[in-house]
């Protein structure tokens, strides 16, 4: 349902009633006999329509919603060019192949290219020759390309991967900054800011930044109902991973992020000891080894990327079964980015995350070596404060956290009830316990001890342990000293991280780990409130079921023959994709193989009404697979 956000100064979301300017016929043809799409949806119509209109707006629509088809066909139905703003060179090419697979004439300028292979672009641009093109954002506001582009006519202005211009936003890139000037030079270019998350606050900014306060803002809602969550204690990170994936999405492709580079390559060698085929990705290697791995990524089967967040942002690649995060990200809308990158094509997939004290430790080091810049606002490092704690009571919760991730960025329209599929508390909802004494106890120990040590030390005086720092301040002397044997380390960390998620306990502001009190602290040592914790396990859920099957999600219904077919027609297309040097998907996307190996069609006619079968694509493959269905091989 397409929701509005008015005024863009006030943080509530109001709903109202307008009438909204048609999508035009052209548009739906275009969407029909290009996309090889029979009907708009997320609100795709209404966006299009606007921009179509001459409007301008910010668009918020999840992961896999169809955000660029809401650019690309406005910018084939009006006269011009449309200028897409693209972070990420693979992405571009991706988008590119995909156009010129569908018939669509486009191109890309990056780093990638030599001089004369961007002059090539260029004069076809002159020409009006190109129905899109892809620029990075740094090269758009050069003076070769500005040169250039004032002389153009543009159909419309699309700035993809928005949240970028926000300082507020979890992945801020300077250069995204400075694209107001394509704003201020063209002002009667319709602008649309797309992103598939962005909060309240990273919201208002980028409208802001990009002038668009009397311009709609459409949000489309946040829910990805096809994504699973989990969150499990970290214990032995190695073993954990290797049984989850081993078990859950052998021979799947996925993403593990890791917070360091460091970490990225032990990781990614002890999956391939375990027989999987993982391949490392960080800004520490060499640029032609990360294309490498990308490529390897988008082209085939199978392959898992173990990377820090420097990896798929803007990744179109749909069969994504499962996102995992080895540390934890900065803030709940940077999960969301990155967990969303799982499960584009609709299918079920995993996001799953590993959580530990030392996470909290470390992201707050983070913010405090971020606020040791003298340039940096103190307003944003308590942005950045107030989102680690967010998502810190996120990962603690024992709620749902599909309705946890919807509460964050204010979506109240979605219902989410307790399902299956929906994460590992509703699947199996924790057990809690009173911890009231437990809690009285670590509390008081870290008051005895100064609020001035870390969790280390305070657990060393619960448990009673005679360490040379213990003995060297005297802690073995208090009062608390001992007090704790019903705890083991692991058990005390626990009731530490949750009493963080329940603001009963904090981490210093400063980034060194130590733990404070709050003034909530003090309701529970003077036994005026009670405390409940969940018990925890360490394993993802005895109750999550293992995947049973290695089908590709889009064919887990098709049974004998039509399975047999499915598989057929995926080598016919791996088999055109590796002569186009692209991507199977820009092919065609496995659903459209599974409507093919279900529905039999006889002639191009049957053919050409499949989902993602547009017209250039029929003419192109229509006659192979026509014959790969008909048993040919």
């Amino acid at each position: 349902m397409l929701r509005r956000l008015l005024p863009l100064t006030d943080a509530s979301i109001d709903e109202r009633m307008t009438i909204e300017p048609d999508v035009s016929a052209n548009a739906r043809t275009v969407l029909a006999n290009v996309f090889g799409y029979s009907d708009f949806r997320n609100s795709q119509a209404e966006t299009i329509a606007h921009l179509e209109h001459g409007g301008s707006a910010l668009l918020v629509m999840p992961t896999g919603g169809g955000k660029s088809l809401c650019y690309q066909i406005p910018a084939i139905t009006r006269p011009g060019t449309g200028l897409v703003i693209s972070p990420l060179i693979a992405l571009m090419q991706d988008q590119v192949d995909a156009l010129e697979q569908a018939g669509v004439p486009a191109a890309f300028l990056n780093s990638s290219q030599s001089w004369a292979e961007q002059n090539e672009v260029l004069a076809r641009l002159r020409a009006g020759a190109l129905d899109l093109l892809y620029v990075a954002p740094e090269r758009a506001v050069t003076a070769r390309f500005l040169g250039v582009a004032d002389q153009t006519e543009w159909s419309l202005l699309a700035i993809d991967e928005a949240h970028c211009i926000s300082q507020w936003g979890h992945e801020f890139r300077p250069e995204y900054r400075e694209l107001s000037v394509l704003r201020e030079r063209w002002p009667d270019v319709p602008c649309l800011a797309a992103t598939a998350t962005a909060d309240a606050p990273t919201r208002r900014d980028v409208a802001a930044q990009l002038g668009l306060d009397s311009s709609d803002v459409f949000v489309t809602g946040f829910d990805r109902p096809n994504l699973e969550y989990g969150v499990t204690p970290k214990i032995d990170a190695r073993r954990q991973l290797t049984t989850w994936l081993t078990t859950r999405h052998r021979g799947d492709a996925g993403i593990v992020y890791c917070g360091t580079r460091k970490k990225c390559e032990q990781v990614a060698d002890w999956l391939r000891q375990e027989g999987v085929d993982a391949h490392a990705y960080h800004a520490g290697m060499e640029s032609a080894d990360r294309a490498a791995v990308q490529r390897r990524f988008l082209r085939e089967d199978g392959v898992v990327v173990v990377a820090t967040i420097a990896f798929g942002m803007g990744i179109d690649k749909p069969d994504v079964r499962f996102v995992v995060h080895l540390d934890v990200p900065r803030s709940l809308e940077a999960y969301y980015q990155e967990s969303g990158r799982a499960g584009r094509d609709g299918a079920p997939s995993d996001c799953w995350m590993l959580f530990g004290w030392q996470d909290v430790v470390r992201a707050s080091q983070m913010i405090g070596s971020v606020a040791d810049d003298a340039g940096t606002p103190v307003q944003h490092r308590l942005t950045e404060r107030r989102k680690l704690e967010q998502l810190v009571g996120w990962a603690e919760s024992p709620d749902c956290r599909r309705s946890g991730l919807l509460r964050y960025f204010d979506d109240a329209t979605t219902d989410v009830s307790p399902r299956e599929r929906c994460c590992d508390n509703c699947q199996s909802p924790p057990e809690t316990r009173d911890a009231t004494e437990a809690a009285q106890k670590l509390l008081s120990c870290v008051r005895r001890v100064g609020e001035s040590f870390g969790v280390v030390h305070v657990i060393d005086v619960l448990l009673g342990r005679s360490t040379e720092k213990v003995e060297r301040f005297g802690h073995d002397r208090l009062s608390t000293f001992g007090i704790g044997p019903e705890n083991d380390s692991h058990g005390w960390r626990s009731v530490a991280r949750q009493l963080v998620a329940a603001g009963l306990l904090r981490v210093d502001v400063d980034g060194k780990g130590v733990l404070e009190l709050t003034h909530s602290s003090w309701e529970v040592l003077r036994g005026e409130r009670r405390v409940e914790l969940k018990v925890e396990h360490t394993t993802p859920g005895a109750a999550r079921k293992t995947r049973r099957t290695s089908k590709p999600a889009a064919a887990v219904e098709l049974e004998g023959t039509d399975h047999e077919l499915f598989e057929h027609l995926r080598a016919l297309r791996q088999r055109i994709a590796h002569e186009q040097d692209v991507p199977a998907y820009v092919i065609f996307h496995d659903r459209t193989l599974a409507e093919m190996a279900r529905h039999r069609p006889a002639d191009l006619d049957e053919l050409g009404t499949l989902h993602g079968v547009g017209a250039k694509k029929l003419e192109r493959y229509g006659d192979q697979f026509l014959r790969a269905l008909g048993g040919e091989s």
